[in-house]
C-alpha cells in the first residue's frame, strides 16, 4: 500500500497546485503545452517515488516531425502514464467519456483535446470520435489508442476495435504498434493497489496504411507487431 499512497499522493499534492496555476494560463493563452508538460513531470515523479521503473525500447523508430497513431495493448491503469509521457511531442488519446467529468482532470483533458469515447458502441458517436482524431492529426498532434478498447483481465491480447483502423486508413497516418507488459502484475483490473516493478514499453517500426489493401490486413500486422514484443503467454 505504500507505493499506492506515494503514487496517488504525488498526483494530488503536485497535480492540484499545477492545475490551479496552469489551467487558467492555458485558458487565457490557448496554449496547453505548459500544462501538458507539467502533467508528464508529475507522472514521472509519482512513478519514481512509487518505485515504478519504465523501460523504453524502440523510440528511434518513431518518425520525426510526423503525426502518428500509437496503437498499444492494455493490461493495467498504469499503462497510459507509462506510455504517454514517453511519446515525443504531444499526443491526444481516446479515453472513457466518464473521465471528462472528474473535476480539474476532466477540464484539463478537454483543453488538451483528449477524445472522449462512448462505450455504447453507437456508430454516430464513433464516427465523431474518428473525425476529431483526424483533425488533430492534421494539426500535427499524435493520437494514442489502446486498440483492445478495454483492459485485458488476464494480460492476454483481446480482439481489437475497428475504430483506430478506420482512422488510420482515412488519414494515412503512420501506425506505431506499442507492446506494454509488466504493469499487469503491478496494478490489476479493478484494484487501486500498486506494486513496485518495471513497466516495459516497446515501440515497433511504423506501419503505413497505404501499404495494405484492407483495414483487416493492417489490423493483423499491428496485432502481430504488438504480440512480438509481449511474453509468449500474453500473445493470445
Amino acid at each position: 500500500m505504500i507505493s499506492s499512497f506515494l503514487l496517488f499522493g504525488t498526483f494530488i499534492l503536485l497535480g492540484v497546485p499545477a492545475a490551479v496555476i496552469l489551467l487558467p494560463l492555458a485558458i487565457i493563452t490557448r496554449n496547453v503545452t505548459p500544462l501538458y508538460n507539467a502533467a508528464r513531470f508529475i507522472v514521472r515523479v509519482g512513478y519514481a517515488l512509487a518505485r515504478i521503473q519504465v523501460q523504453i525500447e524502440g523510440r528511434e523508430f518513431i518518425p520525426a516531425n510526423t503525426a502518428c497513431i500509437f496503437m498499444a495493448n492494455h493490461v493495467s491503469n498504469l499503462d497510459p502514464p507509462a506510455l504517454i509521457p514517453n511519446i515525443p511531442g504531444r499526443t491526444s488519446a481516446f479515453l472513457k467519456h466518464s473521465l471528462m467529468r472528474i473535476p480539474l482532470l476532466g477540464y484539463g483533458l478537454k483543453l488538451a483535446k483528449f477524445i472522449p469515447v462512448e462505450r455504447s458502441g453507437d456508430k454516430e458517436s464513433a464516427q465523431e470520435s474518428v473525425a476529431a482524431a483526424g483533425a488533430l492529426l492534421a494539426e500535427g498532434v499524435h493520437i494514442t489508442t489502446f486498440v483492445e478498447g478495454t483492459r485485458s483481465p488476464d494480460g492476454r491480447l483481446l480482439p481489437f476495435k475497428k475504430g483506430p483502423f478506420y482512422l488510420a486508413t482515412e488519414t494515412g497516418a503512420p501506425c506505431i504498434p506499442v507492446s506494454i507488459w509488466g504493469t499487469e502484475t503491478m496494478m490489476g483490473k479493478g484494484s487501486l493497489r500498486v506494486h513496485p516493478g518495471t513497466a516495459h514499453v516497446i515501440f515497433h517500426p511504423p506501419l503505413y496504411p497505404a501499404n495494405y489493401e484492407t483495414r483487416e490486413d493492417l489490423m493483423i500486422s499491428v496485432r502481430l507487431a504488438i504480440a512480438s514484443g509481449l511474453p509468449v503467454w500474453m500473445r493470445d
